[in-house]
């Protein structure tokens, strides 16, 4: 027999532990759907039309999205590489499952670039030795534009840079892909990224 996923709560108990009087059916506007289970893959979205006639995004695979770097205030459209860690669900790491609250790694690439082009410094330096550094250095840039980079100050957190040094950044999801057809999210940084390394080393 097939059940209907329904969001009412008539048919739990009272607080006290009576049982509530079936007074009703279900209704249209108690519906639910089944979940999105959003997998890492080439992109493909499903348009949904819901109450109201709006319309929601089921993501059912998704491979990039834009990602935030909060003390740097920029953000950069990267690829995902994969699902890390979910503080509800092993399961979800294990089948790459995106969706709000799970730890992706991301293609530290777009990031990486954009540092180097505005302070003219190396980022995941054991990576990049030798003739790369030399070249950067040697770029001809005129007083005006080494004067402006000299002015701009900044510091990468030393678990971020290592992190460049690998190609991969930890982020965290914040959008919802399976109602917006997004995965977005920021860049994991300072005491959280030393929180969340902690769990999913304590995984391993």
């Amino acid at each position: 027999m097939l059940y209907g996923i329904s969001r009412d709560s008539r048919h739990k108990r009272s607080h006290t532990g009576a049982k509530r009087a079936h007074y009703r059916k279900k209704r249209k506007f108690e519906l639910g759907r089944q979940s999105a289970n959003t997998k890492l893959g080439p992109k493909r979205i499903h348009e949904v039309r819901v109450r109201g006639g709006n319309k929601k995004f089921r993501a059912m695979r998704l491979e990039a999205g834009t990602y935030s770097w909060g003390s740097e205030s920029i953000s950069r459209s990267t690829r995902i590489v994969s699902v890390v860690y979910n503080a509800s669900n092993n399961e979800l790491v294990r089948t790459n499952t995106l969706v709000k609250g799970a730890i992706v790694q991301i293609d530290a690439t777009p990031f990486r670039q954009w540092y180097e082009n505005r302070y003219a410094k190396t980022l995941g330096k054991k990576k990049r030795q030798g003739n790369e550094e030399e070249k950067d250095a040697d770029k001809p840039r005129s007083k005006h534009l080494l004067a402006k980079i000299a002015a701009r100050q900044s510091s990468v957190d030393p678990a971020l840079d290592k992190q460049f040094a690998s190609g991969r950044l930890y982020a965290i999801i914040t959008s919802r892909p399976g109602q917006s057809g997004r995965c977005d999210g920021y860049i994991l940084e300072g005491k959280e990224l030393e929180f969340y390394h902690r769990k999913i080393h304590s995984k391993k």
